[in-house]
């Protein structure tokens, strides 16, 4: 199905030509900002803003990937390393500088962004007159997006501050960092209002918009990063019961233009190109060089990636095309699009953020090693052509269960927050011969703003 929320996110990008202070929808010292946030279409512009943070260049469109996929086994810039400049190859061995790493500056303040824009409407919504369906629904998207966003900073950054209410910048250096177990409670209390807000679906040109699924969703991944598993049972029971999610039949059908917003998907960064300003960088930046004159071939799958794949996983071939497949272009992601030439950073597909067979595969984790979490797994495997694993299957629960996660889930940006969880970053990253940092680097400009940030450990 084609995506609708793209287009209604125009609307706020439109803005951005006419001006940069404007659409940032920052601090209330901005000139524009009092004039605004008065009435029902103010809201909506401003959700649909929230929303465009997600398509930044330091969100969705290129930081999380590298941070989440190239940072972890899944992907690296291929053994000649031509499609990394410096900064994306210090990432990738774990070598960034926090005064130079543009990239991962560019995530912090980017995510930053989306949550100020996100604590404006939450700040000021109860002052508009509108329905209190409609203001609801829009406390909850904004929830569920401030909470998207802080779960992204505190796994990749750990201590971080913690803002929830619309300040100018001056009040924002005396927030303190807090640990990322801090951060989590927060956000496990605001996405459970969240769900009591948001709607079970949507249509028309809403479909896209974060809905009850999303925010249970997200819900149980913060609580299985807590540590708390028996806490993430009843949300992803949820998902699984109440709201109607189910598996697409074929694995290659969750891909493509097509079938995008699809009843397996519970969440989608929207993207729409032909000029929009909604397009997306991906595509082009993960697309093989003689494929499309502006492929950047930057992300590209491992040959540990390759190898985890079990024989006839029909995974595979919907997912990645091997080092000598028919394209004979070596190793690169076919999920998001990368035999079709698109202008640059302006390709039409949706990045898929959350799905029912990562809500099934972390129900299984929740419960632990059972007949009802292999159940779980089959439900995954048996789509793709393969049977049932079980006790008798080598190795342990959780190293059976992350093996599926990854292939499942392969660039979905997913792998280096399993990695962390599953407690097997270091063991993982030393076995391809690097040292790693569990937590990124807190850019150098936020510790000179505040003498009271200290850094993470370089190692």
């Amino acid at each position: 199905m084609k995506k609708k929320l793209a287009y209604i996110i125009i609307s706020a990008s439109m803005l951005c030509a006419c001006s940069k202070d404007f659409t940032d929808l920052n601090p209330i010292s901005q000139r524009n900002v009092n004039a605004f946030y008065k009435t029902e279409n103010d809201m909506l512009i401003a959700v649909n803003a929230a929303y465009k943070a997600l398509q930044m260049n330091g969100t969705y469109n290129q930081s999380y990937w590298i941070m989440n996929e190239m940072r972890s086994d899944n992907t690296d810039g291929g053994a000649d390393n031509t499609g990394l400049g410096a900064d994306l190859n210090a990432i990738d061995n774990f070598n960034e500088n926090a005064a130079t790493a543009e990239l991962i500056t560019t995530a912090y303040l980017d995510t930053y962004v989306g949550i100020s824009r996100c604590n404006i409407i939450l700040s000021r919504i109860d002052a508009v007159s509108m329905s209190d369906n409609l203001k609801n629904r829009i406390k909850g998207e904004s929830l569920f997006l401030r909470s998207l966003f802080y779960y992204n900073l505190a796994v990749n950054f750990g201590r971080i501050p913690l803002v929830l209410k619309e300040i100018t910048v001056e009040e924002g250096k005396d927030y303190p960092q807090l640990p990322a177990s801090e951060i989590y409670k927060q956000l496990v209390a605001d996405l459970a209002q969240a769900e009591s807000f948001l709607p079970v679906k949507y249509t028309g040109l809403d479909l896209g918009r974060a809905t009850k699924g999303a925010a249970a969703t997200l819900m149980a991944k913060i609580y299985l990063t807590m540590g708390d598993k028996t806490s993430a049972i009843a949300p992803l029971r949820r998902v699984k019961n109440d709201y109607g999610y189910t598996l697409v039949t074929s694995y290659s059908k969750i891909w493509g233009i097509a079938n995008e917003n699809n009843v397996e998907s519970i969440f989608e960064v929207q993207f729409k190109g032909g000029g929009t300003n909604t397009g997306n960088a991906f595509t082009n930046a993960f697309s093989p060089l003689m494929i499309q004159n502006t492929g950047a071939y930057k992300n590209r799958p491992t040959a540990e990636m390759q190898a985890a794949y079990e024989t006839n996983d029909q995974r595979f071939a919907a997912s990645m095309n091997p080092i000598n497949g028919p394209l004979n272009a070596g190793r690169f992601i076919l999920k998001y699009g990368t035999t079709t030439a698109y202008n640059e950073g302006d390709a039409d597909y949706n990045f898929i953020v959350l799905r029912y067979a990562d809500a099934l595969l972390m129900l299984a984790e929740a419960l632990g090693e059972s007949q009802e979490a292999y159940d779980l797994i089959f439900e995954v495997r048996q789509r793709s052509g393969l049977g049932r694993i079980d006790s008798s299957t080598p190795g342990t629960f959780s190293e059976k269960l992350l093996r599926e996660r990854r292939v499942e889930l392969a660039f979905e940006n997913h792998r280096w927050a399993d990695l962390l969880r599953f407690g097997k970053a270091a063991e993982v990253m030393k076995a391809q011969g690097k040292t790693p940092r569990l937590l990124f680097l807190i850019p150098q400009r936020e510790l000179d703003i505040n003498s009271s940030y200290t850094q993470n450990p370089l190692n």
